[in-house]
């Protein structure tokens, strides 16, 4: 996935265990994965999560919204975003070779009007004066090879998360890894965001917790986040409904 760090890049293979097909660079790391049959769905649990910033968009107004993935993995939330949310998506990638594996293995689609994958390092992206104010939804997924902790996790570039973001907007961060530490990660969006803009997921199976962050903080009562995720429910695949069981503000 993406990096700012300037170093050999790993290989990038796959694998499959039954209906799924997974992405490794050059380890047994799971770096994503894809439903065979269903290439365009979201297989994994935390990344499903990562769509949790649904919960604070009006579901008519989603088409018309920009979505942004540092680090692509598998590609599966840039597919997600752009074939069934129809969203302009863009997404950042360090490495070559997995933007061709994700074209090649993961059914990622060729560059159009409104997708466009970026070779490039998501530190200097997050920086550029290009996007800031124009993502309505920022995806943060930045894992090296040993997936030993986020190889991003500074409150000046979760400052820079935040300016790329709409007012409205919201980002999405998947912390997991044996080095990570979740309270201090917790702290540098606090630092950059507010502590009352920050809500999380008790951590899945795997270890792995989103936290989302909000650029302009909003008091979201639990009735109208059911309400809100059924309607997601209703119209993606996504197990929205499960979400809020497990999905709270961080502040008290």
């Amino acid at each position: 996935m993406a990096t700012h760090k300037k170093q050999q890049l790993p290989d990038v293979n796959f694998s499959e265990y039954g209906p799924v097909r997974y992405l490794h660079l050059g380890t047994e790391w799971i770096q994503g994965s894809m439903l065979i049959d269903k290439p365009f769905d979201i297989e994994l649990e935390y990344v499903q999560r990562m769509m949790a910033w649904l919960l604070f968009v009006e579901p008519d107004r989603v088409a018309k919204l920009h979505a942004m993935q540092l680090g692509l993995g598998s590609a599966a939330l840039t597919k997600f975003c752009h074939k069934h949310l129809r969203m302009k998506t863009t997404a950042i990638e360090l490495n070559p070779q997995v933007i061709a594996a994700c074209r090649l293995w993961f059914k990622l689609p060729a560059d159009t009007a409104k997708l466009n994958v970026v070779l490039g390092d998501a530190a200097e992206v997050a920086k550029h004066a290009h996007w800031q104010g124009q993502i309505d939804a920022l995806q943060v997924d930045l894992y090296d090879h040993e997936a030993a902790s986020p190889v991003l996790d500074s409150a000046e570039f979760y400052a820079d998360c935040r300016r790329l973001l709409t007012d409205d907007g919201c980002m999405t961060v998947n912390l997991f890894g044996r080095s990570s530490s979740f309270a201090q990660s917790v702290e540098k969006m606090a630092q950059a965001f507010g502590a009352d803009a920050l809500w999380a997921f008790k951590p899945t199976r795997e270890g792995n917790t989103i936290v989302l962050a909000q650029r302009t903080p909003k008091v979201v009562k639990r009735a109208e986040l059911m309400a809100r995720a059924e309607a997601i429910q209703a119209r993606w695949p996504l197990p929205a409904t499960k979400w809020v069981r497990v999905f709270k503000p961080l502040s008290p």
